[in-house]
């Protein structure tokens, strides 16, 4: 590639959080995040006065205290630990050429995908490889990023070219960047425990309607257990978070946290690799609710391991994916 060639643009998508732990940024937050049809697929005329009248009113205040728990002096965890990963990347992807802008964007909230536009067009950007961080597809998130993505760019007169990862669930790197998390967290313990996968839970209509978010999680976590050896008994596949009254997909994190105490499994790690980032689904559902439950229901040793984050791992295998799918530009 020459040194006057155009660079390539390398979009980071992730969720969102509030600007701050406070009720005010946290309505802020759930009222465009709640809004979009691909979250809550309820009909509007039904939603729209719940989310308004209900949800709007009550959920603020209860959700901003579960964010001040997990807050980092530097703010979100989602949105620091996500930068340092964009830094990282960057600096990692351009080490011996300028050849790549990498921008971090969120599906709702700030950074938005519009000022990641604007530095891509700044720096002469007319190709951008999109990395939604969800290692598994699902409509809720990956195909909501695209979406938001999209609609960005309807006032832009001259679309870049794009390349659209679809998921990473079975990567190579990505498993074995998991499997080495694990080892690492079993030696430093000093022994190997019963091992609980914990995927963020989607209503089962979703998958019955095609979404292939639990074929994907299945893949993830077979594609660990196969790398570790692991046997049936040693293991346990999860979804956590679910809400409302709808069934989710099963089984429910909450339920097996508080039987597997009665089935003699007292010593536990749990890893979430639904989550490419730390945020409160991991550090305050997980570390925190789900570790009380499964405590007071008899267990007697719990650590949850951490999620990639900005880590060495974490950083080659996007640097892996950027150059796999950007290659045909260079």
């Amino acid at each position: 590639m020459q040194q006057n060639s155009p660079l390539i643009g390398v979009l980071l998508m992730n969720l969102g959080t509030p600007e701050a732990p406070t009720p005010a940024a946290v309505k802020t937050y759930l009222r465009e995040f709640l809004s979009d049809p691909r979250v809550v697929d309820v009909n509007p005329w039904i939603w729209k006065p719940v989310l308004n009248g209900i949800i709007l009113n009550t959920r603020p205040r209860k959700v901003a205290k579960v964010y001040q728990e997990v807050w980092m002096e530097e703010g979100s965890p989602l949105l620091v630990l996500g930068q340092r990963l964009t830094d990282k990347l960057a600096q990692r992807l351009n080490a011996n050429q300028e050849r790549y802008v990498v921008a971090k964007a969120m599906t709702y909230g700030a950074p938005s995908v519009e000022s990641a536009g604007k530095l891509f067009r700044e720096k002469g950007v007319e190709k951008i490889f999109v990395l939604p961080m969800y290692p598994q597809f699902s409509r809720s998130t990956t195909a909501a990023a695209y979406d938001r993505l999209m609609a960005s760019l309807k006032r832009c007169p001259h679309w870049p070219a794009l390349n659209l990862l679809q998921d990473y669930a079975d990567h190579p790197r990505y498993i074995e960047a998991l499997v080495q998390t694990i080892k690492a967290q079993w030696q430093e313990q000093g022994e190997q425990r019963h091992l609980l996968f914990s995927y963020h839970g989607v209503p089962k209509r979703y998958v019955t309607e095609g979404d292939p978010y639990q074929r994907r999680c299945e893949a993830t976590t077979q594609a660990v257990v196969a790398k570790l050896g692991l046997s049936e008994s040693e293991y346990t596949h999860v979804y956590q978070s679910r809400f409302g009254r709808e069934e989710w997909l099963k089984p429910y994190a909450d339920e097996t946290m508080r039987a597997l105490p009665g089935k003699g499994i007292t010593a536990i790690n749990v890893i979430s690799p639904a989550f490419a980032i730390d945020c409160i689904e991991t550090l305050e559902e997980i570390d925190m609710q789900l570790r009380d439950e499964f405590l007071a229901a008899g267990g007697e040793r719990f650590d949850y391991i951490a999620a990639l984050n900005d880590s060495a791992d974490q950083v080659a295998l996007y640097e892996t994916l950027v150059h796999e799918n950007t290659q045909h530009w260079i």
